[in-house]
This record gives structure tokens, sequence and C-alpha cells, in this order.
């Protein structure tokens, strides 16, 4: 009887590990995330470089280093380990995204101001990565925005778009441009407007009038589309090819890094209202498909609407947050002041979180709500 009981005999406190929850792990480690993010963003940055040349580079790793910069300087006076804090690859990560949403003509003091606000602003001043409720990127890209419109809102064309046989030029350039284009003779800078600008500064037609509905016609074509899909359009560095964001999508899908309802529904929500307002006012916002292939609405819903710090934590209170940016979102861009509004609508979102996770958290296992005395009764 003795040998059975010391055969079963429970293990004691040194055969056993003692440690506080989670006690299931999967072995990510931050440094693993943020790579398999940068690593998604690859198809991305490569669609930079093609369609605006080798200064898109430069504009990437000059971001990267200011914004790797501020962290340091921040955690060497804050008497942080700086190595450790630098190399979880998190501040590298928030200066691709940061350079993702400049223009290439961006001046060159312009990403030391955007790192700081990025890195010192909008994630150590709340105690480091973690606990900032804003995603880095997006408080810069606004702040700079806000600050310096000029720079931040000048455009370089694609090299496609300095190509005489591009559709609807007279749309995205001046007079005197389009000429030397035309002549061959192109200027060393030339400048143009995005399609979401132009559709800012068009008159809104009200009603479903023939004016109405040709209101937008000439940026509805199916060449200016398919090119708006590959990127070959103006914008900011990461918001031009919706092809390189999608392969990135699923890479950020199969690493198991983002929820993948959220950018569908940030996107079908889009989709649905300008889908909603085009069929019943043609002349005040162009079709869904426009919508979705032009500004950074990709690059918002899967890099930056999927940020684990600050977006909800439950499946429902996702779903919640991504069809919130997206009403936002469209708001904006059909009757706001600005022809973008991605980054808006998401850090208005960010800031919702905690009351997102408070409706929709989930019941602890085993609770049971305390009844009042008089419900008892």
């Amino acid at each position: 009887m003795e040998s059975i009981n010391e055969s079963i005999k429970l293990p004691t406190g040194k055969n056993l590990v003692l440690s506080s929850s989670p006690h299931l792990s999967t072995g990510a480690n931050l440094r693993k995330i943020m790579g398999g993010v940068l690593l998604a963003l690859l198809p991305v940055v490569a669609t930079a470089v093609w369609f605006f040349g080798w200064q898109a580079l430069l504009v990437i790793f000059y971001t990267v280093f200011c914004c790797v910069a501020a962290e340091a300087v921040w955690c060497a006076l804050a008497g942080k380990p700086v190595w450790r804090t630098i190399g979880d690859l998190s501040a590298a990560l928030t200066g691709v995204l940061l350079a993702l949403c400049l223009p290439v003509s961006i001046p060159l003091y312009v990403p030391p101001i955007g790192a700081v606000l990025a890195i010192w602003l909008g994630k150590q001043v709340y105690g480091g990565l973690g606990n900032n409720p804003f995603n880095p990127a997006l408080v810069a890209r606004v702040g700079l925005l806000i600050a310096l419109p000029a720079a931040m809102t000048c455009w370089t064309p694609s090299r496609g778009m300095l190509a005489s046989d591009y559709p609807s030029q007279n749309e995205f350039f001046r007079a005197g441009d389009i000429e030397a284009i035309n002549s061959g003779d192109i200027p060393d800078a030339v400048t143009c407007a995005t399609p979401l600008g132009v559709v800012g500064v068009t008159p809104k037609v009200t009603g479903k009038s023939d004016e109405a509905c040709s209101n937008f016609l000439s940026l509805e074509n199916k060449d200016l589309l398919k090119r708006c899909f590959w990127g070959d359009r103006a914008g900011c560095l990461g918001e031009t090819s919706v092809f390189a964001l999608i392969i990135g999508y699923f890479i950020l899908v199969l690493l198991n890094l983002i929820n993948w309802r959220v950018p569908l529904l940030f996107i079908g929500t889009v989709a649905l209202i300008t889908a909603i307002t085009h069929f019943f006012a043609p002349g005040v916002t162009p079709t869904p498909l426009f919508h979705i292939l032009n500004g950074g609405l990709f690059l918002g819903a899967i890099f930056m609407a999927t940020d684990m710090v600050t977006s909800p934590i439950t499946g429902a209170g996702c779903v919640a947050f991504a069809i919130g940016c997206g009403i936002v979102t469209s708001v904006i861009r059909i009757w706001g002041n600005y022809p973008e509004g991605v980054s808006f609508a998401i850090l208005l979102m960010n800031a919702l979180v905690p009351l997102i996770d408070r409706w929709f958290g989930q019941r602890p296992f085993g609770y049971v709500p305390i009844r009042s005395k008089e419900a008892e009764k």
C-alpha cells in the first residue's frame, strides 16, 4: 500500500514552476511581432521606390533613423535601458509607418519633428510601448498636417503620371505643366493634386440631374482606377499601391498578427456609406470603388487600425471599432473640410477603446451578478 502511495505522490514545489498568469505562451516576443509587421511592409516600401524613385527609400531610412534616435534620447534622459528599448524594433516600425504617411518631397526638417511627436508625445509620455492610447505614427501625422500643411500636402507625381497618356491629366496638373509633359520638356520639379484632393475642391451638386451624375466622371474611368490600384498616382509613400497593401494584409494574417476582420469591416463600411450616398447624390461624392482605391484607407485599415496596443481586446469590440472608423472616415471625406479622414477616424476611435472594451467585455468565468435586496424580495 505504501509503494502505491509513493508512486502517485504529488510533486513538490521543487518540481513545479510557480508563476503568475498567463500560463500559456506562443513563444512570440516584441521583436518577433514588430519584425513580422516590418516584413509585411516590404511590398509597400518596394512599390513606393518603384513609383517615386530612390528618394522614397532615403525618406524612409531618414525617418526611421530620426524615430530610433528620439527613442534613444528619451530613454537616456529617463534612465531606461537604451539598447533593450530600441532593440524591440517598435521605434523602427513607427519610423517606417510615419515615413509611409509622408510625401516623397517632404523637407528634411519635418521627419525629426514627426519623430519627436510620435515617440515622445505619442508613446513615451504615457509610459512607453503598451501604455499609449493612440497610434504614435498617426499622432505625428495629424500633428504635422495641422502644423505644417504646406509641406504635408505638396505632392510629387508618380513616374507614370509624367507620361502623356496618363488619364485625366487636366484634373491633376496645371495647364503649363501639361503642355511641358506633352512636349517632353518636363521641369525638374512638378507638383500635382491627388484624386481625393481633386474631389475635395470640386463643387458638390445635389440631386440626380445629368450635371450631378457627370460631376466626378473624369475621376471614375476604368484606366485611372486601374492605375490607382497598382499605385500609379500621387499621394503619400505608403498609400498609393492597394495591390502592395493587400499583399501585406495576407502576410499579417498568415503570421496571426492582426484581427483579419478589422480591415475588411473598416473598408467595407466606407464602401457601404459612400455607395448609399453616391446612389442618392452622385454629384456629392464619387463611387465607392474610387473611395477604397484612393487615400490612406488600406494603409490605415491594415497597419494602423489593427495596432495591438490601441485597438480593442475582444472580437465584438474590434467589430465596433472598425465600423466606427469607417463611419468617421466617410463623414469626413464626404462632408468634412479635409479630403482624407482615415487618420482622424482612427485616433478618435483609439480614444474610445477603453469605453468599447467596457461595453463589449466578456463576463469572467463563474461570475454571478450581485442582486439587490429589493430584487430578492
